[in-house]
């Protein structure tokens, strides 16, 4: 389905984007893994080896800083000749209402979450430009239309990345540039897992999807591949819950 793209997927050392990353090359892409983890990310690109022969790279990123998302995007076209997709997931979700978020806090998560996402697009729009198109496709979260308790920075983020999605979605259109994101539920992920340790009053995330369970992170990544591939063709704009109908349960 990605055969012969070249995709970037941040926050690929773990979680949604390892899946992503492994899932992409099994199905004909050339990777580029960003990601400030560099020890789990050589890590996913020695897995995703294996399944594309060896077209993998990892690039060190903090998509919150311009140098380094310019840099990712570089790399990208110096070592495969181009950037057809970009998948925009590294992420963090600490607790906390806006009360209780240092100011600091805030900035971090806004400034990974969501100017992370502005940045990455920024310097890959142009390099799709120069190709005739591409597809971005980001992953926000179903708390980014439903709001839970005690994630005020994160809600926030998630929120922003879904506006940003349909601004640039319209801005690029005629580029033939395709815009979209995906809601996930509750994902098994780390992410997941630190944010239930850190905040017990949740309880069992199963019990608020409909499906009787949490959604495993190669579900996620099944959707960003189909949005990211040609087969979506006619989809941009688009806001897609992969939340095994936590949403539905809740409107």
């Amino acid at each position: 389905m990605l055969r012969n793209k070249v995709v970037i997927i941040t926050g690929a050392s773990s979680g949604i984007g390892k899946a992503a990353a492994l899932l992409f090359a099994r199905n004909g892409a050339s990777i580029v893994v960003a990601d400030i983890d560099e020890k789990n990310g050589r890590r996913t690109v020695d897995k995703a080896k294996k399944f594309n022969a060896g077209k993998a790279v990892f690039v060190g990123t903090d998509v919150s800083r311009a140098k380094d998302a310019r840099t990712c995007v570089q790399v990208a076209v110096e070592k495969f000749g181009r950037v057809n997709c970009l998948y925009n997931n590294a992420g963090i979700n600490p607790v906390g209402t806006v009360v209780a978020t240092a100011e600091e806090l805030w900035d971090r998560v806004i400034a990974v979450n969501l100017t992370g996402v502005y940045l990455m697009s920024k310097f890959v729009i142009p390099k799709m430009q120069e190709i005739g198109g591409g597809t971005i496709v980001s992953t926000a979260s179903v708390d980014g239309v439903l709001a839970v308790r005690n994630e005020a920075a994160y809600i926030a983020s998630k929120g922003g990345i879904i506006s940003l999605t349909k601004s640039m979605a319209l801005d690029f259109a005629r580029d033939k540039i395709r815009v979209n994101c995906i809601l996930p539920g509750s994902i098994r992920t780390p992410l997941l897992k630190r944010f239930i340790a850190e905040n017990p009053s949740v309880g069992d995330e199963r019990e608020a999807h409909p499906l009787g369970r949490i959604g495993e992170p190669e579900e996620v990544a099944n959707m960003a591949m189909y949005l990211l591939s040609d087969e979506s063709s006619f989809i941009t704009g688009a806001v897609i819950p992969v939340d095994g109908g936590y949403s539905s349960a809740k409107t």
